[in-house]
């Protein structure tokens, strides 16, 4: 804790001495280099900025997890991911070197959450061997603020009070921290002063309070500019334009029945269904009290899932949702009367888990063809396992077929060894169509299967046998030197080189002299052949 404290005051020494002298990218370099030099318990933890060039160092994870640098290539390291995720990252097998293999953007990865965080894998073969490590993204000040609105128009009648107030948009920053958009200025005039609120989690907005009566008999109209900045360094900042027209008055702003809606929907519920339905009333009569609705600032993705009945209040599904990408959805909601007057609620989702998602087996790595003499418990490759789902929804059992000498061994997390539980023939049967299945608890349960060709490769642990243990010939007198006697046959089970017979004759004499100058035999017919007439000679 005192080694995090020291780096955190250097840091900020560095930050307070140098901001005017370095661009911001060399600063979010300095940053870096100062947060890896924090000491991380449990998991090996990485922290660095978004956006960085691909090919940049990030750490040397072989180094801070105790690893040789030669076992990174015996061991066939690679990074793997949790989950469906991207690998952005890779490993430099020479030197033990994370880097960055693609472009990371933090909003497009994690939103306007406080902390982003991506979990990756080192794994080893040989023997199997896994390191858990963990990416902390940093925000760069890279987004500048932005209003929903391109103008803000406002109908104020001229007998309004001093003091009155008028909410203005909230303006948007994709960054998050410091980089979030931290204050509002309003452009000089002689009317109106601005009142920046905070809200409970922590995002501002403005307020347009009067401060000076209007006279619509000598202004009837009155332009604004309203600033949002964020705390980047440098900043960043967005405008919009408040068009303001001087009419009669409005004392009352609408008011929700909740400041916060919280609502419970199964993933994957089919379009059009009714989410919830949010209520405000505004105690002015006419045109003042009526109230209509909208949403504040959504991101893409939730414009096209949710819509909302400007008159009603009702909340549809226009789209899909998908706990296993987002478990919680928040929506921000307006309520504005008739002249402008506005109040903000909150409706939360939380997404219920159903078991959408079959286990998908993957194959990480396969040794073939294995040989015949592989002992008892060699392993022959290794399977991993996923679910996408939660809880028991995403427990995942493995299993193979019991009719092979071959058994599936649970090994670290959802990794399995696949290994021989018996001797191998290949003389007997030169391969294996494997056949594993993965089944998830959920209710109902969801499996998948996936097969695996496995071959037997040949050792030579057959000898040659003949097809007859003892041959006889008949050879007439006066024979051709070179004439063919008799042939000889034998087979040998094993596979190519290793099956292929060749024919020779043992060294022997006969009556005095060499088997030789009787006899021939043919290397790869078998053949023998007499090398003089008249030979008699028992084979």
């Amino acid at each position: 804790m005192l080694i995090d404290v020291f780096l955190d005051l250097i840091f900020d020494q560095l930050v307070k001495h140098y901001k005017g002298f370095f661009p911001a990218v060399e600063m979010f370099g300095l940053l870096f280099f100062v947060l890896m030099a924090h000491t991380a318990y449990g998991d090996v933890s990485y922290s660095f900025p978004e956006e960085m060039k691909r090919g940049s160092v990030i750490g040397n994870i072989a180094k801070d997890v105790g690893l040789d640098v030669n076992r990174l290539s015996s061991g066939n390291a690679r990074i793997d991911t949790e989950g469906n995720r991207k690998r952005y990252c890779d490993i430099n097998l020479n030197t033990g070197e994370l880097i960055v293999a693609e472009r990371i953007d933090r909003e497009g990865l994690c939103g306007k959450k406080a902390s982003c965080v991506i979990k990756q894998e080192l794994v080893l073969e040989n023997p199997l061997e896994l390191h858990r490590f963990i990416l902390n993204i940093e925000d760069i000040n890279d987004n500048s603020p932005s209003f929903k609105q391109t103008l803000i128009h406002f109908e104020i009648r001229e007998s309004t009070d001093k003091g009155s107030r008028y909410l203005l948009d909230e303006a948007h920053e994709a960054d998050i921290g410091m980089n979030s958009v931290q204050s509002y200025k309003l452009d000089s005039n002689a009317h109106f002063l601005l009142n920046v609120v905070t809200r409970e989690n922590g995002r501002k907005y403005g307020e347009l309070v009067l401060d000076k009566e209007l006279d619509r008999e000598k202004q009837k109209e009155v332009t604004l500019i309203l600033t949002a900045v964020d705390g980047g360094t440098p900043p960043r900042s967005g405008t919009v334009a408040i068009y303001i027209t001087v009419l009669d008055a409005n004392d009352n702003a609408p008011v929700f029945s909740q400041a916060v809606y919280k609502v419970s929907l199964p993933e994957n519920s089919p379009v059009d269904t009714l989410v919830v339905t949010v209520s405000a009333s505004d105690i002015d009569e006419g045109h003042n009290g009526e109230v209509t609705y909208e949403f504040g600032h959504l991101s893409e993705t939730h414009q096209k899932t949710f819509s909302l009945d400007a008159l009603s209040g009702e909340i549809k599904l226009t789209g899909l949702l998908d706990y296993e990408e987002e478990s919680s959805v928040e929506l921000p909601v307006q309520a504005k009367d008739g002249q402008g007057l506005a109040r903000y609620s909150t409706v939360v989702i939380e997404v219920v888990d159903l078991n959408d998602n079959a286990p998908i087996i993957m194959v990480k790595s396969l040794k073939i063809p294995i040989p015949e003499n592989a002992l008892p418990g060699t392993e022959v490759g290794i399977i991993n396992v996923q679910d996408r789902d939660s809880e028991n929804n995403g427990q995942v059992r493995c299993s193979i077929q019991q009719n092979v000498p071959f058994k599936l061994v649970p090994s670290i997390k959802n990794y399995y060894s696949l290994v021989t539980t018996g001797e191998l023939d290949r003389e007997l049967l030169s391969d294996y169509n494997i056949t594993i299945t993965a089944t998830d608890e959920g209710s109902p349960p969801l499996s998948s299967t996936k097969n695996i060709h496995l071959t037997v490769a040949d050792v030579n642990d057959n000898p040659p046998v003949f097809q007859e243990q003892n041959y006889r010939a008949h050879v007439q007198e006066n024979n051709k030197p070179g004439s063919s006697i008799c042939s000889v046959s034998a087979t040998d089970p094993d596979w190519r080189q290793n099956g292929t017979v060749v024919y020779s004759l043992l060294s022997s004499d006969v009556n005095g002299a060499p088997m030789s100058s009787f006899l021939s035999v043919n290397g790869d017919t078998g053949v023998i052949h007499a090398n003089q007439s008249s030979v008699f000679v028992s084979l």
